[in-house]
């Protein structure tokens, strides 16, 4: 559940009416959220978990909506282009193919898993394409970049110490982190030029 805490600053750059944001990549991340925690329907874990899930879907589906409504003038629907179906037509192929049990449950919570790894497709395509941004905006795919690294961390730690592997999640996280290693090496350069 700290994943909330990685998509905060967007929630804020919106709500401070800051363009840069690509609203097809909030909508995807909101997609990703959604499959993943349908089981909300099935199981009870607990109230703090049940809570979280519903406040982390909330907050997504309420960045979508200050971006496409509330802020629609200076959303930038011009630059943000990237073809989503590019990524959600493969990536539900894949978690039909591809997953840990073949039930409804398990394929959205694959899919959501695979979508995650490439969500970030249509931010990064929109900074490529205006060769710009703003800081706070490189500063929040730093860290968003940098909280999916650490998953790696937790991940061989899990191994080491509780025997925990999940192929599924390890490869969609490396993805992830291998398309923001340019963005890493450029931020750093841009970092480095302001000091």
């Amino acid at each position: 559940m700290s994943d909330i805490l990685s998509h905060l600053p967007v929630f804020v750059l919106v709500h401070n009416n800051k363009v840069g944001i690509s609203g097809k990549s909030q909508l995807l991340f909101a997609l990703v959220f959604t499959t993943r925690y349908l089981d909300l329907f099935t199981s009870f874990i607990s109230l703090y978990n049940t809570s979280m899930k519903l406040i982390y879907i909330a907050c997504s589906y309420a960045t979508v909506y200050l971006i496409y409504m509330k802020f629609k003038a200076t959303y930038d629907g011009n630059h943000d282009t990237f073809r989503v179906e590019f990524l959600i037509v493969p990536v539900g192929g894949l978690s039909f193919l591809v997953n840990h049990d073949f039930s409804p449950l398990e394929i959205l919570w694959t899919f959501s898993i695979y979508l995650e790894s490439v969500a970030i497709l249509p931010q990064l395509f929109m900074i490529s394409k205006t060769g710009e941004a703003e800081t706070i905006t490189t500063h929040y795919l730093f860290f968003l970049g940098l909280y999916r690294a650490l998953y790696l961390v937790n991940w061989i730690w899990r191994y080491y110490f509780e025997g925990f592997f999940d192929l599924i999640a390890v490869v969609a996280g490396v993805v992830q982190t291998v398309l923001y290693c340019d963005f890493f090496y450029l931020y750093l350069q841009v970092v480095e030029c302001s000091s």
